[in-house]
């Protein structure tokens, strides 16, 4: 077979070449393995580590057959193999976007690049905002009125926006009351609030396909958890059946928070601040998220 003849050779070219290889030749062997582990770090969250495996068996069936000169097994792998490469980038077509999502988003490049390339503040949240909703949570959790309201930061939620009713007030507690109120028109879907505003409500979010959740967990929670795995939006629920309140954020849910838990898990990703009062928030809300993290455990 063509390419195991292929890796033959070029393994002993590595052999005969081993002795001349300089700083970059293993500068490139270590970017490359770096690279493979991390590769395989993700893979193994997701379910392309099923169908490694699956290939590695084949890729074993496969030596075994040019060990054994199989010519026809052989040949049938080799004209299927282009067909298999489609199939694998279609099957895993939602693992690659998210990969691709994470790559992109700045908090990789983060340590690397010292400014922000976005430049854009418009969709900052004041005092007066998370105060606001802090106080909607806490009305609705006691009269366990269900709630799922996404702040939108720097990842534009337009297409979500699209799917809801426009709103375009002022965010207050008795507005996001009435809007979250058992048969009322709007109380049905995500309300989003885009900076000091609340932008849309009634919008329909995608729903989490994470397979770790809890099975209490309803369409609700999953819908915050999806929307936070596709955005850097900060999402809060709060639970009809239990009236607990919960946030998600990049991808993971914290469950069974007190609402000043929740007004300092707020502030510390919602706010910025510059200077002494950026360094008191800094210390308020490490002590608001060690309790969110301690709930967190307690609740899992």
């Amino acid at each position: 077979m063509q390419w195991l003849d292929r890796v033959t050779d070029n393994l002993i070219t590595i052999r005969i070449n081993g002795m001349i290889m300089d700083f970059w030749d293993i500068l490139e062997i270590l970017i490359i393995a770096i690279l493979l582990y991390y590769i395989l770090a993700w893979m193994k969250t997701t379910r392309a580590w099923a169908l490694l495996k699956g290939v590695i068996v084949i890729g074993g069936f496969l030596i075994i057959a040019a060990f054994f000169k199989m010519n026809t097994i052989l040949w049938i792998a080799q004209n299927v193999l282009g067909f298999a490469v489609t199939a694998l980038i279609v099957v895993l077509q939602p693992e690659f976007r998210k990969a691709l999502e994470e790559l992109g988003n700045k908090k990789v490049w983060r340590n690397f690049v010292p400014f922000d390339l976005t430049g854009s503040d418009a969709n900052q949240v004041s005092e007066a905002t998370i105060n606001e909703i802090v106080k909607a949570c806490a009305e609705m959790g006691r009269a366990k009125t269900g709630a799922l309201i996404v702040l939108e930061q720097k990842v534009s939620l337009k297409d979500f926006k699209a799917t809801g009713i426009d709103v375009d007030a002022i965010v207050s507690s008795q507005l996001l009351i009435n809007i979250f109120e058992h048969n009322t028109p709007l109380h049905d879907g995500a309300v989003i609030i885009s900076g000091n505003r609340i932008a849309a409500a009634t919008c329909y979010l995608h729903l989490s396909a994470s397979t770790g959740l809890s099975k209490e967990l309803g369409t609700r929670h999953r819908a915050g958890l999806g929307i936070s795995e596709e955005s850097d939006s900060l999402t809060v629920i709060v639970s009809e059946e239990t009236g607990k309140i919960s946030c998600a954020y990049e991808g993971e849910l914290i469950r069974n928070i007190s609402a000043d838990d929740l007004r300092a898990y707020m502030h510390q990703i919602l706010i910025k601040e510059t200077g002494d009062s950026k360094k008191r928030i800094r210390i308020r809300d490490r002590k608001g998220r060690s309790k969110v993290r301690d709930e967190k455990h307690v609740s899992s």
